[in-house]
């Protein structure tokens, strides 16, 4: 949806097919900011803007900080392509979806005959991303074995293939992501402090899409814009789906937007109603006041966490990926607690007997 990847600036308007349409969407977007696909004009974003063009020309490690489906690969894309690596290797990998006994792998390779079924030679991210940039998503997620030995790199820029008896030297910026607070992560002892202060050369906070106001139409119109140039379409939203956009709560930020638009774009014949695709007990302006967790003063704070984890989840009807977002946790995380807890009779309840989850806040 860009013209300009390495590029902060103000957005072109996305085709409209009416005068109404055209004359709408010249007020929308008069204002419309973006900086390569990142598009906003709410003062968050533009905060994140500057941000990304002070950092993106220089060296430095990244930590992006930011909720599910916020984009944090998508801001980790754009500092790459506007700095002076461009033209070299972008490499993604979520630490989160390797197993413990694969990830050193994954990240340095390993030589041919290593282990059972290494046949070749194969080169780990670091290595593929020489000269260039390495993502690694959800890091707080990697096992402390894991975090001193990519620590090391990050210091000599050095690493062992697993089975080499040499080094292998590689120039890398790396750019990392979490879901998870990062000082609560090294407080309950899954982060190690110096491995933070490693990443964190540069912390980059993004916002929520909750937080960003207007944004949640302007993104909507422009994932629709989108489907309507592939398509050669010229539907539109309802006025009621306008609506629904700035009421609910969007747990799964961006992410969430693009996937309810798409649906209602399917089903459509001309007008979109994007209220099929959300549930309205999820909304932040629901008139049915949920429960709340109530934890006695004096309470162990692992029992605390393991009410508000069940709750959580009964509320969402027993949706685990639902409950991860909704508690700023990863899956895994959730899934790790939850074994945690199979044995207790609560947890069953609380899956057995869901109630309408309430997005609301609650002071």
């Amino acid at each position: 949806m860009s013209d300009g990847l390495s590029v902060c600036g103000t957005a072109a308007i996305p085709g409209a097919k009416t005068l109404s349409q055209l004359q709408e969407a010249t007020s929308l977007f008069k204002k419309l900011d973006h900086c390569g696909d990142l598009y906003g004009t709410s003062e968050p974003m533009r905060h994140l803007f500057q941000m990304i063009n002070k950092v993106a020309p220089t060296s430095a490690n990244v930590l992006i900080v930011g909720e599910s489906g916020t984009g944090k690969e998508l801001v980790a894309r754009v500092i790459h392509q506007m700095s002076q690596a461009e033209d070299k290797a972008f490499v993604a990998l979520n630490c989160g979806a390797v197993s413990p006994q694969l990830i050193e792998a994954e990240l340095f390779g390993y030589e041919r005959g290593s282990f059972t079924g290494s046949i070749r030679m194969q080169k780990g991210c670091f290595e593929r991303a020489d000269g260039g940039t390495l993502f690694l998503d959800e890091v707080t997620e990697m096992s402390l074995d894991m975090q001193v030995k990519l620590l090391r790199v990050l210091e000599t820029n050095r690493f062992y293939r697993i089975g080499a008896e040499q080094e292998t030297e590689v120039k890398v910026r790396v750019v990392a992501a979490t879901n998870r607070d990062p000082h609560e992560a090294m407080a309950n002892g899954s982060l190690r402090s110096d491995l933070f202060y490693r990443l964190a050369v540069f912390p980059i906070h993004v916002p929520t899409l909750r937080q960003r106001g207007e944004d949640i139409r302007l993104l909507a119109t422009l994932f629709l814009d989108e489907f309507n140039a592939e398509d050669g379409s010229s539907k539109y939203f309802s006025k009621a789906s306008y609506r629904m956009l700035n009421e609910y709560s969007w747990p799964g930020n961006v992410r969430e937007l693009k996937n309810v638009v798409h649906r209602a774009y399917i089903l459509a014949d001309q007008e979109l109603d994007i209220r099929p695709g959300i549930d309205p007990g999820k909304t932040g302006v629901s008139d049915h006041a949920g429960e709340c967790v109530t934890v006695q003063l004096g309470s162990k704070l692992a029992d605390a966490e393991q009410r508000l984890i069940c709750a959580t989840l009964g509320h969402c009807g027993g949706n685990k990926t639902l409950t991860a977002e909704v508690l700023g946790v990863s899956l895994k995380t959730l899934y790790n607690r939850l074994n945690e807890y199979q044995s207790k009779l609560f947890l069953h309840d609380a899956i057995s007997h869901p109630q309408p989850y309430n997005m609301q806040a609650r002071n």
